[in-house]
């Protein structure tokens, strides 16, 4: 059933993706269309700088993540036992190497982890979660975070922060030039065509952003369920990362945290979990805490 699950959540990454390439092209064509009379021309030029974008990005993805949510690097047992050694622990039986540990000074229970492969991964936890957890529930919250290195989460999340970001620099370049630039087109076309395209490539540029979010929150959801379960595959114990979970609903909102790398985290830190509508869920990066609790309760 795990082995099942996982093939269908790389089907669902490769769609996503796939998603992703397919709308910057589209805001590239928009772009094009608007300012230069040309969608190919636009097409090239986002796909370029994407690329450019992302390989940047890709290149130092750990220290900016950390930098963005201002998270400390600890580098022995010394510095935070428990934390170092769970860690340590955690990637010894996911057979990956062990990766760079930080702390983030902030009250608020949460971790995460990132970085472009096992090889170069990193995880961090907040001062509130290594207060608040004990032993097996931090080993539940370390164990499903290492799901995310083992599983390759973290360069699939890496990419999709690299592209939505790309597709905000896009959006907001349209948006700047439109400003502060005349606004024209090479083209004279006032056919209704034409003016149906117009519309259409600004609508485009103005929800382009929403439908990034969305492909992100997509990804992101499909993620967790399976780090979720890697994390019992992992410690032998579901009911430390049920523990952990349930804390986890009475968490504040972090008061640090970046909302570009927010579906990193292992819940939602810019939120609350608890006294919302089922309706507010419905774009979360994070399915609901009760729904991850009771799947693992079923395993």
């Amino acid at each position: 059933m795990l082995y099942q699950q996982i093939a269908r959540n790389k089907r669902k990454t490769i769609v996503v993706l796939a998603g992703f390439f397919l709308l910057i092209s589209l805001v590239g064509a928009a772009f094009g269309r608007l300012f230069a009379g040309t969608a190919v021309g636009g097409v090239i030029f986002a796909l370029i700088l994407t690329l450019i974008y992302v390989v940047v990005i890709w290149g130092q993805s750990t220290d900016v993540v950390m930098n963005m949510n201002h998270a400390k690097e600890i580098h022995s047992a010394q510095e935070a036992p428990q934390l170092w050694h769970v860690v340590e622990d955690m990637a010894m039986v996911a057979q990956v190497p062990m990766p760079r540990v930080f702390i983030i000074d902030d009250p608020s229970p949460n971790a995460f982890a990132t970085g472009n492969d096992p090889q170069h991964a990193a995880v961090a936890a907040t001062a509130g979660l290594l207060q608040m957890m004990d032993r097996e529930e931090l080993e539940g919250v370390m164990g499903h975070e290492m799901s995310h290195v083992r599983n390759y989460d973290i360069r699939l999340q890496t990419i999709a922060l690299a592209l939505a970001s790309a597709i905000s620099l896009l959006v907001n370049f349209a948006g700047n030039f439109w400003w502060w630039g005349d606004g024209s087109r090479d083209d004279d076309d006032d056919s209704a065509g034409g003016v149906i395209a117009l519309v259409g490539s600004i609508l485009l540029i103005i929800l382009a952003p929403l439908a990034a979010t969305i492909a992100q929150m997509a990804l992101s959801r499909n993620r967790e369920y399976l780090a979720d379960a890697g994390s019992v595959e992992l410690t032998r114990n579901p009911q430390g990362l049920i523990s952990a979970l349930e804390k986890l609903k009475n968490a504040q909102p972090m008061k640090a945290a970046d909302q570009s790398s927010s579906a990193l985290y292992i819940s939602d830190p810019l939120r609350n979990a608890r006294h919302r509508p089922f309706w507010d869920n419905l774009f979360d990066t994070h399915p609901p805490l009760d729904d991850r609790i009771e799947r693992l309760r079923h395993m």
